[in-house]
C-alpha cells in the first residue's frame, strides 16, 4: 500500500450545478473490483489518483488488483464479502472507513458488482431461482452497500453514489427477464437516493457501461458476432468525472457509456435540467393525463 494522500476539493460546479459541500475526499470504494468493468473502473480511478478500496468475494482477485493500483503509486484497501450479506457488508465498509479515516473517509460509491442469467431465454423458459439470484445480486447488493456507506457520507455532509446499470432497466428486452427487472429496481434506487438526500449534499448517477467485453459478456450469445466493443476507459472516465464533481448536475440521472462523454454531457446538461431528462419516469399523454 501507497502512502495515503490527504483529501484534495473536486472541481467547482459548472453552470447548473448544485455544489456539494466540500471537500469530498478523492477515495472510491468500488464492489466487484477483482475481474471486468470494476477491475478497470477501479484501476482508471488509481491513476487519476484516487485511494481506491476494492471489494468482492474472492480475495485472490482483489489482491492482484490491489498489487496493480498500488504500482500506479495509489492506496489499496481490500475487503472481501459477500455483497448479499448485511453483516458481511456493514465489516466491509467499516474496515474501508478506517482505513480511509485519514483521507476523509469513503467520497465515491460505485455499485458495481452484478450478475446476469445462465440463460439467455423468455420469462416462462427462465428459471425462476436464477432470475430471483439475479435481482438479488443485483438489487440488494447495491442496496446494503449504500446503506452501508451513506450515514458516513451524510455524517461528512457529502458524497457521490454512483450505480452500473444498463438500457435493460428502462428498455423492454425479449430475454434476460430477471436482469432487465433488477436494473430497473437500481434504476429507482438511484432516483430515490437522490430525491431523498441531495439537499444534504448525496449525489447519485446511473452509469451504463455500454457492452464491454469481459467474461460475463462472452458467455452471452447475443454478442457471439459482435466487433464493436465499449472501452472500458471510457467507462472509467465517466467515473472519474462523475467523482470529480464534474456531473453533479446529472445527480438522479442516466448516462451511458460508449454514447455519453464529459464534453457531450457537459454541452446539454441545461436541456436536461430544462426538460428533466434522462430520468426514469412514466410517460403520459399530456399535462391533463391523470396518472400524473
Amino acid at each position: 500500500m501507497s502512502a495515503p494522500q490527504p483529501p484534495s476539493s473536486a472541481p467547482g460546479p459548472g453552470p447548473g450545478q448544485i455544489p456539494v459541500p466540500q471537500p469530498v475526499p478523492r477515495t472510491a470504494l468500488v464492489t466487484g473490483a477483482g475481474r471486468g468493468i470494476g477491475r478497470g473502473i477501479a484501476l482508471g480511478l488509481a491513476r487519476a489518483g484516487y485511494a481506491v478500496a476494492l471489494v468482492g468475494r474472492t480475495r485472490a482477485h482483489l489482491d492482484a488488483v490491489a498489487a496493480q493500483v498500488a504500482e500506479l503509486g495509489a492506496t489499496a484497501v481490500v475487503a472481501t464479502a459477500d455483497l448479499v450479506d448485511a453483516a458481511a457488508v456493514r465489516s466491509a465498509v467499516a474496515r474501508v472507513e478506517a482505513a480511509f479515516a485519514g483521507l476523509g473517509g469513503i467520497g465515491l460509491l460505485v455499485n458495481n458488482a452484478g450478475v446476469i442469467e445462465r440463460a439467455e431465454t423468455d420469462f416462462v423458459a427462465d428459471d425462476v431461482e436464477d432470475m430471483w439470484r439475479v435481482v438479488e445480486t443485483n438489487v440488494r447488493g447495491p442496496m446494503l452497500v449504500t446503506h452501508a456507506v451513506l450515514p458516513g457520507m451524510l455524517a461528512r455532509g457529502g458524497g457521490r453514489v454512483l450505480d452500473l446499470n444498463s438500457g435493460a432497466g428502462h428498455r423492454a428486452m425479449g430475454t434476460y427477464t430477471g436482469y432487465g427487472i433488477s436494473k430497473g429496481a437500481l434504476a429507482r434506487l438511484t432516483t430515490a437516493i437522490d430525491a431523498q438526500y441531495r439537499d444534504r449534499g448525496i449525489r447519485t448517477l446511473d452509469l451504463a457501461p455500454g457492452v464491454v467485453a469481459t467474461d460475463m459478456t462472452a458467455g452471452m450469445p447475443v454478442h457471439d458476432d459482435r466487433t464493436a466493443w465499449t472501452s472500458v476507459e471510457d467507462v472509467a472516465e465517466l467515473v472519474r468525472a462523475f467523482g470529480d464533481g464534474e456531473l453533479d448536475a446529472w445527480s438522479g440521472r442516466f448516462v451511458r457509456a460508449g454514447a455519453d462523454t464529459v464534453d457531450s454531457l457537459l454541452a446539454v446538461t441545461d436541456e436536461v435540467l430544462a426538460t428533466d431528462a434522462r430520468r426514469l419516469r412514466l410517460s403520459t399523454f399530456g399535462a391533463h393525463d391523470p396518472a400524473v
